[in-house]
C-alpha cells in the first residue's frame, strides 16, 4: 500500500508565512522534524541535493515548496472545465507518461499555495462574469491534489467553498487513496470526485509510486458513500498485448465494488495514450528503463495547438479501443454518462 505523501525536504518563500496557513505549515513540518530551507520563490529553487540529473530528480518528487501563487489568471484547456483552479503544482507521483514531466521541466518539485483566500476572490470575480450560468473548476491541471492534501487541507477548503457558492463547481481527479480527511466535508453535491483508473499492469510498470488500482476503487466507495458525485478517468488508455482483458478486470471490479446508488450519476472520460518529441527526450531520459512504447512508426501525428503536435494512436486502433472501452461502460454501467473520448 502506498504511504500518504511525507516531504523529505521542505521551502519556505518568506511570504508564504505572512498567510495562516504558511505558518501553520511551518509548525506541522518542524513538529515532523523535516528539514526546512528558505526560498526566494517556488519559482526559484535551487541547489536541491543529488551527485547527477537523475537524483535530483528524484529528491525534487519527495521536496514540497510552501509558496504564494502571484499570478491568478486561471485558464483551461481541459474539456471537463471551464477554468483551472491552482492550489498546487506538481505530483509525488512517478507516472512515466506523465506531461507534467514537460511542462514542469526543471521544475518537478511539489509546491502548495497558501493564499488560499484569494485563489477564491479570483474564482468569485469568473463567476460573476458567468453567472447565472454555472462555472466549473478543475482542480488537478498541474498537479495531484489529493496525493498533498492530508497535510495542507487547502482542497478540503475549497470543497466547502464551493459547497456554499450559488454558481460554482468543483472538479479534481487523483490517483491517490488517502481520502478519508475529505469524506466529512460538506460538499452539497457541487464537488465532482474523479478518480484516475486503468488496468493493472499500466498502473504496476507505468505508474509507480501511486495508489493501486483496489485501493483506488476502495477509496471511490467510500467517496460515493460520502454522497459525492463520482467521476472516472481511463487514462492513458494503453495497448499493451493483453489490454482488453485488463481493462475489462477494471471494469468488472469497479461494478463489484461500487455502491448501486453511485452509478446512477456516474461520469467517464476516456484518454487514450499520447507523446509529444520532447515529452519522450524527458521520459527516456527520467525513466530510462521505461516499458512505455513511443515508437513513432506505430502512432499517427496529430497537431496540437500552440503548434506542438502529438502522437495518437492510429484511426483503427482509436475506434477500437473506444469501441472495446464503451461497450464496457455500457455493460456494466447503462446510467453512467461518456463525456467524451480524446
Amino acid at each position: 500500500m502506498v504511504k500518504p505523501f511525507v516531504p523529505q525536504l521542505v521551502y519556505i518563500e518568506p511570504r508564504a508565512l505572512e498567510y495562516p496557513l504558511g505558518r501553520k505549515l511551518k509548525k506541522k513540518f518542524e513538529d515532523m522534524n523535516i528539514e526546512i530551507r528558505e526560498t526566494t520563490s517556488h519559482n526559484q529553487v535551487r541547489n536541491l541535493p543529488g551527485e547527477n540529473d537523475f537524483q535530483k530528480y528524484r529528491v525534487a518528487k519527495s521536496t514540497l515548496v510552501v509558496g504564494v501563487r502571484k499570478t491568478l489568471k486561471f485558464d483551461t484547456s481541459k474539456p471537463s472545465a471551464e477554468y483551472a483552479i491552482p492550489f498546487a503544482t506538481g505530483c509525488m507521483g512517478h507516472c512515466h507518461y506523465c506531461y507534467l514531466q514537460t511542462t514542469m521541466g526543471s521544475k518537478p518539485y511539489i509546491r502548495t499555495y497558501v493564499n488560499v483566500d484569494e485563489i477564491f476572490e479570483s474564482a468569485e470575480q469568473y463567476m460573476k462574469e458567468r453567472a447565472p450560468e454555472e462555472t466549473r473548476f478543475e482542480a488537478s491541471c498541474t498537479s495531484d491534489i489529493v496525493g498533498v492534501d492530508h497535510l495542507t487541507h487547502t482542497l478540503k477548503e475549497a470543497i466547502e467553498y464551493f459547497g456554499k457558492s450559488e454558481h460554482g463547481r468543483l472538479r479534481f481527479v487523483t490517483k491517490f487513496a488517502h481520502v478519508d480527511h475529505l469524506l466529512d466535508a460538506e460538499h452539497n453535491g457541487r464537488t465532482r470526485f474523479r478518480f484516475s483508473l486503468n488496468a493493472d499492469y499500466v498502473i504496476k510498470f507505468l505508474e509507480p509510486g501511486t495508489s493501486r488500482l483496489d485501493e483506488r476503487i476502495e477509496a471511490a466507495a467510500k467517496v460515493a458513500e460520502a454522497g459525492y458525485p463520482l467521476g472516472f478517468i481511463i487514462a492513458p488508455i494503453y495497448l499493451y498485448d493483453e489490454w482488453k482483458e485488463g481493462y475489462r478486470e477494471l471494469f468488472e471490479k469497479l461494478e463489484d465494488k461500487l455502491p448501486d446508488y453511485a452509478t446512477k450519476d456516474l461520469t467517464f472520460e476516456l484518454i487514450q495514450h499520447r507523446f509529444t518529441q520532447p515529452a519522450k527526450r524527458v521520459i527516456q531520459k527520467n525513466y530510462p528503463m521505461t516499458k512505455l512504447e513511443m515508437d513513432e512508426e506505430k502512432r499517427q501525428y496529430k497537431w496540437g495547438r500552440y503548434g506542438i503536435g502529438k502522437y495518437v494512436y492510429k484511426k483503427d486502433k482509436q475506434e477500437d479501443m473506444k469501441e472495446t472501452l464503451g461497450g464496457y461502460i455500457e455493460q456494466h454501467f447503462p446510467e453512467a454518462r461518456l463525456e467524451y473520448f480524446t
